[in-house]
């Protein structure tokens, strides 16, 4: 009984859409400019303990989008799950809440950024693939370069910007 006790448990819980914003500060006096806009993409990363073994994990898209110096459109999507994480070594579980878990998210947060572009009138804007494990073993060399242990409490923050 007790080894059954000791069992790893990974489970979804849900997913859900936690957040979603469209801004267009300058419409429609930007929507007749004709220059290619520029576009950025910012994407972060949190991780909050619900429950003893429960966690919320969110990615969230920034995707800012200028034409010259003026904002065309701004979206910003969260993208969560609860996930259901048990017996699982301590040593392990950072690693699976900021790589497995965001892998499973992410394709939902693509499809919600493009479908709200979409809809919003525009062009759909197409999230490239992300590499979580090599971001988050980066954020761990980075955390160890600067002498903290990596798993400081901190959500890792994963910045790429699409010119």
């Amino acid at each position: 009984m007790a080894e059954a006790e000791q069992t790893p448990v990974f489970q979804i819980q849900r997913m859900y859409l936690k957040d979603l914003s469209l801004e267009q500060p300058n419409s429609p006096q930007i929507l007749l400019e004709q220059q290619q806009p520029q576009v950025e993409i910012n994407l972060a990363l949190g991780v909050e303990t619900i429950a003893d073994g429960i966690f919320e994990v969110t990615v969230t898209a920034t995707v800012t989008t200028k034409v010259k110096d003026k904002t065309l459109f701004l979206v910003e999507a969260k993208q969560a799950g609860i996930f259901e994480i048990r017996h699982v070594p301590a040593d392990q579980l950072q690693g699976i809440v900021s790589i497995v878990c965001p892998q499973m998210i992410y394709p939902y947060l693509r499809a919600i950024v493009s479908d709200i572009c979409t809809r919003a009138g525009f062009p759909p804007i197409m999230l490239s693939e992300v590499n979580f494990q090599a971001m988050f073993e980066a954020q761990q060399a980075q955390a160890q370069a600067q002498g903290g242990n990596g798993g400081n409490g901190e959500s890792p923050r994963i910045i790429t910007s699409v010119n």
